[in-house]
């Protein structure tokens, strides 16, 4: 038997989830929880024994911490449970922080339940289960390391296109202004482009960032 953990700030989400995996006869649902911290709390407490988390990414205004951080604290335990990111986001900058978290698997939100299905067992087995958008890009990562955007490279990226200056951008994650113009100057090489409008047009059409 499979013992899930649901994480989900949405309550019609869970029960979805819920209803979908409760069909498996070998899945049994042994938690439920609305934030971020408390799935942390749920996955580490003794008494109750999880197999494999189900992650969202973004949780509303009642938990501090997003799905990519509560996934870094359950993985970075000894003999933590499996975490499976279930969630509507797609982007570099979403699944990157999520892998780098330590997540084994990837899946959207409106993947067939035999998939789900599938991917929970492969989670559970300690195997890698991707979207197919999310294995696409990261392969084509691996061809094109060069042209590939790091991690912060995204995030600062991101954080252009929600209308941060430099010196926001630079306070918001605690770098001198003159390492996030030298971000800037990177993702520009990286796009083939010379502006920050025309970065971020880029990067969404490539599904770099949201």
């Amino acid at each position: 038997m499979i013992r899930l953990l649901i994480a989900d700030d949405h309550p019609v989400v869970r029960a979805g989830l819920r209803a979908v995996l409760e069909s498996e006869p070998d899945f049994a649902i042994v938690a439920e929880a609305a934030t971020a911290e408390r799935a942390v709390e749920l996955a580490t407490e003794p008494g109750v024994d999880v197999d494999v988390v189900l992650m969202d990414l973004q949780f509303g205004p009642g938990s501090a911490m997003n799905g990519a951080q509560a996934t870094a604290a359950i993985t970075a335990r000894a003999g933590a449970p499996r975490v499976l990111v279930v969630t509507t986001y797609d982007s570099d900058a979403d699944t990157l922080p999520a892998l780098e978290a330590g997540a084994t698997g990837y899946l959207l939100k409106d993947a067939p339940p035999e998939e789900l299905a599938q991917a929970v067992r492969s989670a559970a087995a300690g195997r890698s289960a991707l979207a197919p958008s999310v294995a696409d890009r990261l392969l084509e990562r691996m061809r094109t390391p060069a042209a590939a955007l790091s991690a912060r490279e995204t995030e600062v990226l991101g954080l252009v296109a929600d209308g941060l200056t430099n010196q926001q951008i630079s306070q918001h994650l605690h770098l001198s202004q003159a390492t996030v113009k030298s971000h800037l100057v990177h993702i520009y090489t990286k796009l083939g482009v010379d502006s920050r409008t025309a970065a971020v047009r880029e990067a969404r059409g490539r599904g770099l960032i949201r």
